[in-house]
């Protein structure tokens, strides 16, 4: 960087821009940025020299350029109204998020910011730092401190009333609680974020956040139908906006057809004109699990989980739910292939089935104590040994109901008697 500046001018801008290499155009940049002039003219060409500065610099990749950017640029922004410096901090910290393996960079130059912020006593500024800073928390997994975090902020914008910044906190609380497992929590951020959503205008874009949302926490809950329809409905806002997100709504879709044994509809929704602009690994993922389904194969499904590890086993969402369709699909299989027998080496179940022995006789021994079937494990001689049914005896229940009639006839003698007696 050079220690000359350079007129903060139109002309400077269009040197830069002209610039044969990133490099060149950065100096330029930099020195334009430099210039003691504070003419509002001078200001508004620093502001784009700002602006094209931390492009340049987020195509370059270097992060922590940007951060000694938003340190070197605090005296400028005295110069210029709160809200134009609200947007050129936002739109530094964006640069940083759009640098790939920046995470915590990203979460100290926010807790220098707030720290800015503080002191300088902006209000406006300090609280979406601070609940970026609260998201990033919760990438990292730092779930406590995030939501002391969040804790605090909350009751600071309700009193301030700002429904904007509302519906973003508690949407963001709600993913929070999630994360940590505790649902009720997780839904009643989600009905608080609603809540403040319907009295203002909310971006399509977070109003499919809020579907998204809505629709994991209906999974949680198996109620695959509306989480369906939520999903459907994210979709359709993040496919009109052209978001990164709209694969993964999408994705969720499949997984409900999936779970509600609805899963030949998913090469349909696949070969859908929808569907066809989000072709890959995501969604061959959740087509080959929904072919392991419909032919009941747990070969194919292991299969599945093995060449789509990322899209299925990283995704906590999609593994969650697949985790329990494995179960259940194992214990159909199991119950089809040992009906036949009274007595079956567990080693020849194993061999049926296509999986390792000690799998199958750990499963075997949870459905046993599950009560699933009736039987028992007989490990010295590896055998598996199924009981007939018990069949109840009809002579209990008659008793019991005998016994109920007798009382209602006591007692309503006992109610004839008090009436004469009175």
């Amino acid at each position: 960087m050079s220690s000359s500046y350079l007129p903060a001018t139109t002309d400077s801008i269009a040197q830069a821009l002209e610039a044969k290499t990133p490099a060149e155009s950065i100096s330029i940049l930099y020195r334009v940025i430099e210039s003691p002039s504070s003419s509002s003219e001078a200001l508004r060409i620093k502001e784009q020299a700002i602006t094209n500065l931390s492009d340049l610099l987020r195509q370059e990749n270097r992060a922590e350029d940007l951060r000694n950017l938003l340190t070197q640029l605090r005296p400028f922004f005295n110069l210029i109204p709160k809200a134009k410096t609200a947007k050129i901090v936002r739109g530094i910290i964006d640069a940083v998020a759009k640098i790939p393996g920046t995470s915590d960079l990203q979460i100290s130059l926010c807790k220098e910011m707030v720290q800015w912020t503080r002191a300088e006593k902006r209000t406006f500024l300090r609280q979406r730092v601070e609940a970026r800073l609260a998201a990033l928390l919760m990438e990292s997994k730092e779930y406590s401190e995030a939501l002391t975090l969040l804790s605090g902020l909350i009751k600071e914008v309700r009193r301030l009333d700002d429904k904007l910044l509302l519906v973003d906190i508690d949407l963001l609380e709600s993913k929070l609680h999630f994360s940590l497992r505790n649902l009720p929590k997780a839904k009643a951020s989600l009905t608080a974020a609603r809540t403040a959503a319907n009295a203002i205008y909310v971006p399509p874009a977070q109003q499919g956040t809020i579907d998204l949302q809505s629709g994991i926490l209906h999974a949680e809950e198996k109620d695959y139908k509306t989480a369906y329809s939520y999903f459907f409905e994210a979709f359709e806002a993040f496919n009109a906006l052209e978001d990164p997100r709209a694969v993964f709504s999408l994705k969720y879709m499949l997984l409900c057809k999936i779970m509600v044994n609805q899963a030949d509809d998913v090469a349909g929704i696949i070969s859908s004109k929808a569907g066809l602009q989000y072709v890959g690994p995501e969604l061959d993922a959740m087509k080959a699990v929904a072919d392991a389904y419909s032919k009941r194969s747990l070969k194919l499904f292991e299969t599945a989980l093995r060449d789509f590890r990322a899209q299925l086993e990283e995704d906590p969402i999609v593994h969650r739910h697949l985790s329990s369709l494995y179960d259940t699909l194992l214990e159909q299989n199991l119950c089809r292939l040992i009906e036949p027998f009274s007595r079956v080496e567990i080693a020849h179940i194993a061999e049926l089935i296509e999986l390792p022995v000690d799998h199958v006789e750990k499963k075997l021994s949870q459905m046993i104590l599950d009560k699933k079937f009736a039987g028992t494990l007989d490990q010295g001689a590896g055998c598996l040994v199924i009981f007939d049914d018990p069949k109840t005896d009809a002579i209990f229940p008659a008793t019991l109901e005998t016994i109920s009639n007798v009382g209602k006839v006591v007692d309503s003698l006992y109610v004839r008697s008090a009436k004469i007696m009175a």
